[in-house]
């Protein structure tokens, strides 16, 4: 037997609320199959299953907020059982219900039934169907009892236009705020429409604009959903300035060999497939991690633990506020190409809160990029318990020397925050001094 917990989705989480089980006692999981959804300060997060086997008893009831930790289910693996395990809370009595019609088939226990009275898999086979937008009425059950499987869902066709494309938690919140899925456009994969476009449809259109900035401000209503990420944000970096004796460096990154060799690769590439600078700069920061291994890894119990891997964790800015910085695993042995194709879905995931808690747990090192926001350089917050973090800035036209001649090239500021129990300047030197080497050789990227 195997306990299924509230996992710890970032240092600043004590603790989450269970938005919806995807599965049901008797359902059999796999690995890494998507069997909860939880909301964070933060944003929602799809939770995975770390075990293989049969659900036993669901310990939690969807709504509630638990502790970091907290027991929510039980998964049978086949081997002893734990000792002691909880009994669920009962639910309270339903309705009485006529009997139905003897000659009506009745669904299995745990299981729904479609409006022909067709066998609905588990809550996991619904949300494979809710996000293949296929209709369960239309799908032949292939399992005992005409019961709808996984793999069923897998093989249908997805239906047609008529078929709005929506997840569970974006209908549910539809349902209860009398929003008309069909006349919203979905921002999540395949134009599915995600919690947070029912969220803004909700909240109705922006304000016209005004001349008074004092009047232009959101009311307290629409910017409310910000308050607890921020203030889950404010509490962490709180903790990291008391706790973490921080020390900082800076450095100009010049360009011009990076810039020129990205555009010869970009020449012959499709539009969607060409390389920005970002992917360059995410790359060199990754390596240079592997490099200088001191700076990559977490500081716990008064000591540091390096880590065998590199995790780089990319802070993203959400519509509704607040920030969130998932992880790029091995991001220091993936290909240009696949860093890019893997940033863009993490970013557009996060964004969307479709997040996975396998892409949010234990980054090794963070960055933080606001060039896009016009900034030249950022100098941030160590993000406990890592022990640095990389700020990156706007690459800018600047006066260089080369050989003896006045020029101009594209450059970068590069910024190192690290903690002085782990590191020191000698070691944050040599780490950004690696950087700038990795960058004059693109093609070693």
């Amino acid at each position: 037997m195997a306990d299924f917990t509230m996992p710890s989705l970032g240092a600043d989480m004590d603790e989450g609320t269970l938005v919806e089980w995807l599965v049901g006692p008797g359902d059999d999981v796999t690995k890494g199959d998507v069997v909860a959804v939880v909301e964070t300060a933060k944003s929602t997060i799809e939770v995975e299953c770390f075990d293989s086997g049969t659900v036993g008893a669901l310990l939690v009831d969807p709504g509630t907020t638990v502790p970091v930790g907290t027991r929510l289910a039980v998964i049978d693996t086949g081997s002893e059982p734990p000792a002691a395990v909880p009994a669920p809370a009962p639910a309270p009595a339903p309705a009485k219900q006529p009997a139905a019609p003897a000659s009506e088939p009745q669904a299995a226990p745990g299981l729904t039934t479609t409006g022909s009275g067709d066998a609905v898999s588990t809550p996991l086979v619904r949300h494979l169907a809710e996000r293949k937008g296929i209709d369960l009425s239309s799908v032949h059950g292939s399992g005992k009892g005409g019961r709808i499987t996984r793999s069923d869902v897998e093989h249908a066709p997805a239906d047609g236009p008529h078929r709005v494309k929506a997840s569970p938690l974006a209908r549910r919140l539809a349902q209860s705020s009398g929003i008309d899925l069909s006349a919203l456009r979905g921002t999540g994969q395949g134009g599915t429409i995600r919690a947070d476009d029912v969220r803004a449809a909700a909240a109705g259109p922006p304000a016209p604009a005004v001349e008074s900035h004092a009047q232009a401000r959101p009311s307290s209503a629409t910017a409310a959903p910000a308050y607890p990420a921020r203030a889950a944000i404010a509490a962490l970096m709180s903790r990291a300035n008391r706790e973490i004796p921080h020390y900082y460096l800076s450095t100009k990154i010049d360009l011009a060999v990076a810039m020129a060799w990205m555009r010869d690769r970009n020449a012959d590439r499709p539009v969607a497939e060409r390389l920005v600078p970002a992917a360059l700069l995410l790359k060199s920061v990754a390596l240079a991690a592997r490099q200088v291994p001191e700076l990559n890894g977490y500081w716990k119990d008064e000591a540091f633990m390096p880590s065998d891997t590199v995790r780089l964790g990319v802070a993203v800015s959400l519509r509704g506020g607040g920030l969130v910085a998932p992880a790029l695993a091995d991001a220091d042995t993936m290909s240009l190409p696949e860093l890019m194709a893997t940033l863009k879905g993490l970013v557009s995931r996060a964004r969307g809160g479709r997040l996975r808690a396998s892409e949010t747990a234990d980054p090794t090192l963070t960055v933080t990029d606001l060039g896009d926001q016009g900034v030249e350089a950022v100098f941030g917050m160590i993000y406990p318990p890592q022990v640095a973090l990389v700020g990156l800035g706007r690459v800018i036209e600047q006066p260089v020397a080369v050989d003896g001649m006045l020029t101009v090239h594209p450059t970068v500021t590069a910024t190192l925050s690290a903690d002085h129990r782990a590191s020191d300047g000698a070691t944050g030197a040599r780490f950004l001094t690696y950087i700038d080497r990795l960058l004059q050789r693109p093609e070693e990227l």
